[in-house]
């Protein structure tokens, strides 16, 4: 298993590797996400290390999509720059 040192999230290890074409990766309602897309928060979230939080309904531009367990990143206005997971996040 995989462990994320940041919120401690698991995840079995895959002996295939994934290719940028197959890799497919959604939003909290299922919408397929691209790079260069625009999200909106859906829930606070707690940044690491500091007493900044992500507020519901934050406008995020020009997602860059990476593989991990936090595979959205970008920069958010007045915090910089972070990775996300897809799950707290929808389409905008």
């Amino acid at each position: 298993m995989f462990v994320c040192p940041e919120c401690a999230h698991e995840w079995p290890q895959e002996i295939e590797e994934s290719s940028d074409d197959s890799r497919v990766v959604r939003d909290s309602n299922g919408n397929v996400l691209a790079d260069g897309d625009s999200v909106s928060v859906i829930k606070d979230l707690k940044v690491k290390g500091s007493s900044l939080v992500v507020k519901v309904g934050t406008k995020v531009k020009n997602i860059r999509l990476v593989d991990g367990d936090h595979n959205i990143d970008c920069k958010i206005d007045g915090i910089g720059a972070m990775q996300l997971k897809s799950e707290f996040v929808k389409k905008a």
